[in-house]
């Protein structure tokens, strides 16, 4: 694990590494760049850089680290990868339930194999599951995410490439938006961001605004209309918040 700069999570897990490109969210994959850098610097897990590859060595590892955090699952991957075997999903999941002091976030694009799995899981309270929705084509992915069994439910609105209208966020508890950073950005407009923000308002969903991204993140910043917007799923408080 290590420590993240991800405004929203403490730390990283990654027994899994290396994707592939399923959306249009996918084109300029902040992960697949650094996978390439870490390779390049000789780290044993990237020796493949961004080919899909699974590390049953750092299974364990939050059994390790007692301080309770919250841990962003497979920042660099996805755990429902198509090649990702149900037997290796099962294993990462029987960790994060004996794990229990920690609060685990999991992230997907493909939120059908979410869905048609969701049955087989066992989901511990400790454990957020969240799907990536950059645009209104994806919006769909919400209506699978829904159909888990997941304590907490969440959308990540990054890369944020269009504008979502009319989200149905019944059973959503929490909201990220975020725009797209690095070379070769895609552009976020406020009026997007705002409107997801009024939806949020109007369920009663905690709304996080994670950056605007571009070329220099640090720069344009996070504020929105003069605020840091930090919310946090109503059940939970954040070590981070």
């Amino acid at each position: 694990m290590a420590e993240s700069t991800i405004e929203w999570t403490d730390s990283t897990w990654n027994p899994i590494t290396g994707c592939t490109k399923i959306s249009q969210g996918c084109k300029n994959c902040y992960a697949e760049r650094m996978a390439k850098r870490l390779k390049a610097m000789g780290q044993s897990n990237y020796v493949n850089g961004f080919k899909l590859s699974l590390h049953e060595h750092m299974l364990k590892k939050p059994l390790e680290w007692k301080k309770p955090r919250l841990i962003f699952v497979n920042s660099m991957s996805d755990l429902f990868h198509e090649d990702v075997p149900e037997s290796f999903i099962e294993m990462t999941f029987e960790v994060m339930c004996k794990a229990h002091w920690h609060q685990f976030q999991v992230l997907t694009k493909r939120s059908k194999r979410l869905a048609d799995l969701s049955l087989y899981i066992d989901w511990p309270d400790n454990v957020w599951m969240g799907v990536s929705v950059e645009n209104e084509d994806n919006k769909f992915r919400i209506d699978h995410l829904r159909k888990t069994g997941a304590n907490i439910k969440f959308l990540s609105l990054e890369p944020l490439l269009g504008s979502i209208l009319d989200m149905n966020l019944d059973n959503i508890d929490w909201v990220i938006v975020g725009g797209e950073s690095g070379p070769r950005s895609r552009p976020i407009r406020e009026e997007w961001v705002l409107d997801i923000k009024n939806q949020c308002a109007q369920a009663g969903v905690p709304f996080f605004f994670k950056q605007w991204g571009g070329v220099n993140k640090k720069k344009t910043g996070r504020l929105l209309e003069g605020k840091t917007l930090n919310e946090f799923p109503h059940q939970v408080v954040s070590s981070i918040s």
